[in-house]
């Protein structure tokens, strides 16, 4: 037997000395009829948790054969170890052929010498904590697609969490190639005017990202994650086909209309308008639920507990946006050149293809996923404290915080902190908060553990840094709407070539993979060499990208004035004016330079400062400030429209936007 032959994954591997005393405890354990053989046997016996420690011999032809008791003996916390010579360890239990796996069954009356045994455990417990000194084979809190505990060398990494980018960019350029310019289609075509048609996008974006909330809990409350995305991903690609059927048929569309002026034509009647607004919130459904799941997915694929996955873990989120970023690239050029030359509805029927074939490639993947199990709805566990502190909100808190009630895992739990002291009454316990001798509340809606509480005012926690980003999306929600109007309004010819409206916005998406390349390149490394820290913290990123936004607007607001004083001086009528697009450039450069560090900021922040149990809903929470972001947009183009607007229809925010008042 030479050590070459021994699998370097037959790991922990006794040394020499170790060997000979384990085949010598193995022999006598053999005598008293205290082992088994063979590894079915072991599987059936560890299941039943009956097996007191498990012996393997390394140089087993093929290993994989024994490779998944080490899984599911970590998991039933059982003792086990290799021996390098099958031969040997046939010969130490008493029979002529070898031996690849053997076990000590406790279900029987154990006739060893205690000290015997002792020895046995005492050698199987130092490998284990050798074992606990390099990586683990298992993953912690995760498990493969049959349920047993997740092989890291099998799962995860960066291979499963590339599928997963995968339905996200084509989520991207669905979502993103109807919105961009969608604004055109509905003023061109359904004849609706310009407030009324920003507005719709809004919505619709807003609803988007609201409905974040919807898929955050059916994912962790009934779906999981995985068939969460397959589910939402497949309602996507009804909605994106539904699209293309309303824009393909004429009866969903009211008859063409040949002057500018809006007002003249005809606009949509309720039915085409009906089944627009039908396909536009199947995909805001599809959507919801996918972005509520997508990146706690792919951050799922990497244990945090592991150096190298942790490390790989921090690049994922760059990684996850530049990728969508290139969907959003697609979506903006290609995909609205499509619309604008081709048709539209030969652009949506791309869109709903593309995220067929991206769920059928995300299926590819099922084997190679790490799952995490669900621990129910935090909405659920989040009312649960605010009633059960509600309740008892007329008692004294105890003088000593141990006098408060826990349940959870010493290794789980979360100590308690003097912040937000009002939800602590919550784990008070009170007279009746217990039947009998349970060691559990038999009402949650009364009594909560501290863990609990703690979990709760996290999440509370992050609303200060929620509420200051709504107003960046606000600003974003102005830029994929009025700017590509004022876009449409503007030279766009280079050479005989016109550039779509719409298709503007590549610069805000250029932007972005532009300052996520930058950064990730030649700022992180620069600022890790001057400061010792990887890269801006963070809420370093999103104060950067506020600050950039508020740049930008301060850029848009000069174009404007410039492209209207050039509108008057040529007439409002005048439907292409004599002045650049490429003058809207700056304001798209800055706003998307913020959104590629406030978006990755938003994630890593809510991701990483929120509770365990809540990642999910903690994306959601980060989602919704670009729902009411959106919202925020609808709302202040009615108000400036109704507060500035005329009976003869001038005002800020007018059907033809040349005829703006500046």
């Amino acid at each position: 037997m030479t050590g070459e032959a021994v699998n370097p994954k037959a790991y922990p591997l006794a040394d020499a000395q170790l060997t000979i005393t384990i085949m010598d405890l193995v022999q006598q354990a053999a005598n008293y009829k205290q082992l088994k053989k063979g590894a079915n046997e072991a599987t059936k016996t560890l299941n039943r948790g009956i097996s007191e420690f498990v012996v393997m011999a390394a140089d087993t032809e093929p290993l994989e054969i024994l490779l998944h008791l080490p899984l599911l003996a970590e998991d039933k916390n059982v003792p086990y170890v290799f021996v390098p010579s099958k031969q040997a360890l046939g010969r130490a239990c008493g029979v002529t052929k070898t031996s690849h796996c053997l076990f000590c069954d406790k279900s029987r009356e154990l006739h060893m010498h205690s000290l015997i045994f002792e020895t046995i455990m005492r050698i199987a417990n130092v490998f284990m904590e050798l074992k606990a000194g390099k990586m683990s084979w298992t993953v912690a809190d995760a498990v493969d697609f049959k349920g047993f505990p997740a092989d890291r060398f099998k799962t995860g990494g960066w291979v499963p969490a590339a599928l997963i980018l995968g339905i996200e960019i084509c989520e991207r350029l669905s979502t993103m190639g109807i919105a961009v310019n969608l604004v055109t289609y509905l003023g061109a075509t359904m004849h609706l005017p310009s407030s009324t048609s920003a507005n719709i996008v809004t919505d619709f974006m807003g609803t988007c990202f609201l409905l974040c909330l919807l898929g955050g809990f059916l994912a962790d409350s009934f779906l999981g994650r995985y068939k969460t995305i397959a589910i939402f991903a497949l309602i996507q690609t009804l909605g994106t086909g539904s699209l293309a059927i309303s824009t393909k048929l004429p009866q969903l569309r009211p008859p063409p209309c040949d002057t500018h002026i809006v007002s003249e034509c005809k606009q949509g009647n309720g039915l085409q308008m009906g089944i627009l607004y039908l396909a536009l919130y199947l995909i805001a459904l599809g959507t919801g639920g996918l972005k509520s799941s997508v990146s706690g997915f792919g951050t799922d694929q990497f244990d945090e507990k592991d150096e190298k996955e942790k490390t790989q873990m921090a690049y994922f989120f760059n990684r996850f946006f530049f990728f969508i970023s290139l969907g959003t690239l697609m979506a903006v050029t290609v995909l609205v050149y499509i619309q604008d030359e081709v048709g539209r509805s030969w652009a949506y029927g791309i869109c709903s293809v593309s995220m067929f074939g991206a769920i059928l490639i995300f299926l590819l993947g099922t084997k190679r996923y790490r799952y995490k199990k669900s621990l129910g709805s935090p909405i659920v566990h989040i009312l649960q404290v605010v009633v059960a502190a509600i309740k008892k909100r007329k008692m004294e808190l105890p003088y000593d915080v141990g006098m408060f009630y826990e349940n959870c895992p010493e290794g789980s739990r979360i100590h308690h902190t003097d912040q937000f002291s009002f939800l602590d009454k919550a784990a008070i316990v009170a007279e009746g908060d217990f039947e009998g001798n349970a060691s559990t509340p038999k009402n949650p809606w009364k009594l909560c553990s501290v863990t609990r509480v703690e979990e709760v005012k996290m999440m509370v926690s992050l609303l200060p840094v929620w509420a200051t980003t709504i107003i960046f999306w606000t600003t974003y929600a102005q830029m994929i709407t009025f700017s590509v109007e004022q876009a449409s309004t503007m030279e766009r010819s280079i050479g005989g070539f016109q550039i779509p409206a719409g298709s503007l916005t590549v610069f805000f998406v250029a932007a972005i993979l532009i300052t996520l390349a930058v950064n990730d390149r030649l700022i992180m490394p620069l600022w890790k060499r001057s400061s010792g820290k990887p890269g801006f913290t963070n809420l370093q990123r999103i104060a950067i990208g506020l600050v950039l936004s508020i740049l930008g607007m301060a850029a848009a607001a000069l174009a404007e004035m410039k492209r209207l004083s050039v509108a008057k001086a040529v007439g409002g009528g005048t439907s292409t004016l004599p002045i650049s697009v490429f003058l809207l450039i700056p304001q798209f450069f800055l706003v998307g330079s913020g959104e590629a560090f406030i978006y990755t900021g938003q994630l890593d922040f809510f991701i990483t400062q929120s509770p365990k149990g809540m990642k999910t809903m903690s994306t959601g929470l980060f989602l919704t400030t670009l729902s009411f972001g959106f919202f925020v947009s609808s709302f202040l183009v009615s108000v400036v429209k109704r507060v500035t607007g005329s009976r003869d229809g001038q005002g800020w925010l007018t059907d033809n936007i040349n005829f703006r008042e500046a």
